[in-house]
């Protein structure tokens, strides 16, 4: 039998979803890229790889429990259904009801979904790196998949109490960004400085990233995959919504490249390439809440502010002593602030009716509404995860340590958790150079420090 016009359209949109949720989860090779040449080459080889094992953590426990929790008919706090999922059409009809809207398969949900609770972990990690035990990432991977992202999740997508007032985040600033973001601020805050981050009289010192070519073909990625992140989140093609949203996500993006490059310029006297970088992360995480609700001039402002507030605050955490390596929560924690009270702003009702969640933004005359609901949203979220997160870790500081010890940081983390180097040919050259009685080369020497 030849296929109906129908079914048709839902192979379209269900093909659609699944390339959306394969650039999702290759966002995780732009984190990899991002962080490792962010951090020093000594760490390299660890922070790359520890990026396999958390996903791979992340797919278990969201299979096992996060799924369920966080779109499982259940209540305005949290789901509890749909737990271990196995891909039936009969479990999703009876267990997810948030999903049902979407008529692509129940399988290709769950991929699209668990791409984005592993980026919201991938962004936590930034708090961590470089001084976190191998270990932590086994555990507190978990309890965040499991106790903290899909809490938020619920809230605004799974048919909890902010997606009944009408919160608008369409691809997640706030439920993806903002908590990961506001979970590595806690890790960052228990785990301290990186030695040699700060003099005794609280001046800073800066520790650049070994490979900047490495972040900016991390950030490259991530842009790419951005598209599957927010215009996968129509969950359909054939209306061809999805090209608007991408419209917006790359305008944005753009935009707070330029921005950012320009306010360094004019600050530094020089134009820093990581804060462009920086900027463009932060455009697509602002973009993130409302590429759905605003116009496409509305995006370059969004992209632009985001762009320029990340060099600000980046600079100002650093001088509040907050040892941030990635910069995760100026990047996507700030700007998620921004990208969410952004559509309170600029949502305008001809989208609003579109999408059909929540109200028009203040310049189009809609009020305050849309705007406090978005405030209140955020709040809710920044004290429950950072509630949770600091009290989880507090506990993990406690009882099993969560820094790994002053020797193994200095050594570098590839060797002392791995006993290998990322880059095991400069290894050998300073062994043999030892050996040999001479001294490294001073590159090398700095690479190890």
């Amino acid at each position: 039998m030849e296929p109906t016009l129908s079914q048709v359209a839902s192979a379209v949109d269900a093909t659609w979803v699944m390339v959306a949720a394969v650039l999702v989860i290759f966002m995780q090779a732009g984190f990899a890229l991002l962080e490792a040449g962010s951090t020093r080459m000594k760490n390299a080889g660890h922070v790359a790889g520890k990026t396999i094992l958390t996903f791979g953590i992340c797919s278990l426990a969201f299979w096992a429990l996060g799924f369920g929790f966080t779109f499982g008919t259940g209540n305005s706090f949290i789901g509890l259904s749909g737990f271990f999922f196995d891909g039936s059409e009969e479990q999703a009809a009876a267990a997810f009801q948030s999903l049902s809207y979407a008529s692509i398969p129940a399988g290709i949900k769950f991929l699209f979904q668990l791409g984005f609770a592993g980026v919201s972990l991938a962004i936590a990690w930034g708090g961590f790196a470089e001084r976190a035990k191998l270990s932590v990432y086994f555990v507190f991977g978990v309890l965040f998949t499991v106790l903290i992202y899909p809490v938020v999740g619920h809230w605004v997508w799974g048919g909890g109490w902010l997606g009944s007032l009408g919160m608008q985040d369409f691809a997640g600033s706030t439920v993806v960004h903002l908590q990961g973001a506001v979970a590595a601020l806690a890790a960052t805050i228990l785990l301290k400085p990186r030695i040699g981050k700060y003099n005794r009289d609280g001046s800073s010192n800066l520790i650049p990233g070994h490979n900047q070519v490495y972040t900016v073909l991390g950030v490259i990625i991530l842009w790419v995959g951005w598209f599957g992140f927010n215009a996968g989140s129509t969950l359909g093609s054939v209306s061809g919504f999805f090209g608007y949203v991408a419209l917006t996500t790359n305008l944005a993006a753009a935009a707070g490249a330029v921005a950012a490059l320009a306010i360094s310029w004019i600050v530094m006297g020089k134009a820093d390439i990581p804060s462009m970088l920086n900027g463009v992360l932060a455009a697509l995480v602002a973009i993130t809440a409302s590429c759905a609700f605003v116009e496409p001039w509305a995006a370059v402002v969004i992209g632009a502010v985001a762009g320029i507030v990340t060099f600000y605050t980046a600079i100002l955490f650093d001088r509040l002593g907050i040892d941030d390596p990635v910069y995760a929560f100026s990047v996507h924690g700030i700007a998620g602030i921004w990208g969410t009270l952004s559509t309170g702003l600029f949502a305008t009702p001809e989208l609003v009716e579109k999408v059909g969640i929540g109200a028009p933004g203040l310049f189009y005359g809609g009020g305050f509404h849309q705007l406090g609901v978005q405030a209140l949203g955020l709040a809710g979220a920044l004290v429950y995860v950072f509630a949770v997160s600091y009290g989880l870790l507090a506990i993990m500081k406690a009882t099993m340590g969560l820094r790994v010890t002053e020797e193994e940081e200095v050594v570098g983390l590839d060797l002392s958790e791995h006993g290998t180097y990322g880059y095991p040919e400069l290894l050998h050259h300073d062994s043999k150079v030892h050996r040999e009685g001479g001294s490294a080369s001073a590159y090398s020497a700095q690479s190890l420090t």
